[in-house]
């Protein structure tokens, strides 16, 4: 280090560090739904608001994608599906390391002792089907810190 320096040799190592770190990659949604054209729609529409999705038709799936090593920063899931339903998943979830993880959940056949249990279950919010789908979009892009512009 020279008089003129203004970092130390430790900062200016840090910074290359940081420099030569590679990009964190986009945080994805997860969509969870056992109906195909819901999930192949909901995923379509995502990814023209350019968010990146992974989908699964079941628990299992899901819970594989989870497990896996992708940046997964939301999931989305409905509410009744087979074997197991979304309450089920989400149960899972919060029992895994992604316990934290922000969910969604969606359904057009919900009561209001699944709203209950859902929001016991810290869901980010529940949405009844159809889908809003501006709505939908707007809670995705604020959890995933993504431009709010609509």
């Amino acid at each position: 280090m020279s008089e003129h320096d203004i970092l130390t040799d430790a900062e200016r190592q840090a910074l290359r560090e940081v420099m030569q770190a590679p990009a964190q990659a986009e945080q994805c949604v997860l969509i969870v739904d056992d109906e195909p054209i819901a999930r192949d729609l909901l995923a379509e529409f995502l990814t023209l608001h350019e968010i990146e999705c992974l989908t699964a038709s079941n628990e299992t799936q899901a819970l594989a994608l989870l497990d896996s090593e992708r940046p997964i920063g939301l999931m989305v899931t409905d509410l009744r599906m087979e074997p197991h339903d979304g309450l089920h998943l989400i149960r899972k979830v919060r029992e895994s390391d992604r316990a934290e993880l922000p969910i969604i959940i969606m359904s057009g056949d919900a009561g209001v002792r699944d709203a209950i249990e859902a929001m016991h279950l810290n869901v980010l919010d529940f949405l009844l089907k159809p889908i809003d789908p501006p709505k939908l979009l707007h809670l995705i892009k604020q959890e995933l810190n993504l431009d709010l512009d609509l």
